[in-house]
């Protein structure tokens, strides 16, 4: 017969749900199920490197599949660096929230890509272009917006979701090939996200 103990365990109330603080990054954006893909965003990728054979380096990567973490890391860094000017020299709610969700969701694919690289004996570049961050320094309010929404959140997610499709279809590693798989429906929606903004400010 199960001790009280036991019994006090199967009948335990389960802790109530707490709410997500990053709801309200999403208004204006967010549907049902939304918030859970972008959270999981962060995660997928280190799961499937952390689930990858530990003992060293890993074979090293094909010329490929270093260009896709060259590239990606860029990409990743110019989101964030950009999207850090944009909570200083926005003053627009929506466009700053769009940039906190970059902010937040680009960091996350970030480390997750450095995990993958230094399996591998390389260092994903955190470095941004600077030529794009460069170009919106002296800009301000309506001015900022629409350089930011224009080759950041537009045309920087359009090129990633290239760089994503192209290294989960045609990568060389596995263990890369995948995570770009799972990380590309993200970067995805960022793009979607980056379009309705602007046709919301156009």
């Amino acid at each position: 017969m199960p001790n009280d103990s036991t019994f006090n365990r199967r009948h335990e109330t389960p802790p109530a749900a707490q709410p997500s603080t990053r709801g309200a990054l999403m208004r204006g954006w967010a549907k049902k199920g939304v918030a859970a893909l972008a959270l999981a965003a962060g995660f997928v990728p280190l799961a499937y490197a952390q689930n990858a054979p530990a003992s060293g380096a890993s074979e090293k990567l094909s010329a490929t599949d270093q260009q896709f973490v060259q590239d990606a890391g860029t990409a990743g860094a110019t989101e964030i660096a950009a999207s850090k000017l944009a909570l200083t020299k926005s003053s627009d709610a929506q466009v700053k929230r769009f940039a906190e969700r970059m902010i937040a969701d680009h960091a996350k694919l970030a480390r997750n890509l450095d995990v993958l690289a230094k399996r591998h004996g390389i260092t994903a570049p955190a470095s941004a272009d600077s030529s794009v961050v460069g170009s919106l320094q002296n800009l301000q309010g309506a001015d900022f917006d629409k350089a930011y929404i224009d080759k950041v959140a537009v045309g920087g997610h359009q090129k990633a979701v290239e760089l994503f499709k192209q290294e989960s279809e045609n990568g060389n590693d596995a263990q890369l090939k995948g995570a770009a798989a799972k990380a590309l429906p993200i970067i995805e929606h960022h793009y979607q996200m980056a379009q309705q903004l602007a046709k919301a400010k156009a």
